[in-house]
């Protein structure tokens, strides 16, 4: 199908050019602050590197600045409480 003039062939490489990441920021991130989460101090492995996850101060994941300023590892743990505090805040300030 041709709704916008490209084959499905272009529309899949745009997509998956889309979605891959500008830069590895995740490696970047973690030769810079090392293999802790900034959080909790849980220190993490090579084995299991894969809980431990780049959060961006600014919420702005496009701001990937080389010295790292915008950046923070956490596990997926604190990362996911990170991220519920303005959800939970919203709601909470929603009720009154």
């Amino acid at each position: 199908m041709k709704e916008s003039g490209k084959s499905v062939q272009e529309i899949v490489r745009e997509l998956k050019e889309a979605g891959a990441p500008r830069n590895d920021y995740r490696e970047q991130s973690l030769k810079i602050y090392g293999l802790i989460c900034a959080k909790c101090a849980r220190e993490f492995d090579h084995k299991d590197r894969h809980l431990l996850t780049v959060h961006h101060k600014d919420g702005n994941h496009n701001n990937n600045p080389p010295d790292g300023s915008n950046w923070e590892n956490l596990c997926v743990y604190c990362h996911d409480e990170e991220h519920s505090k303005g959800i939970l805040g919203d709601y909470l300030s929603e009720g009154k």
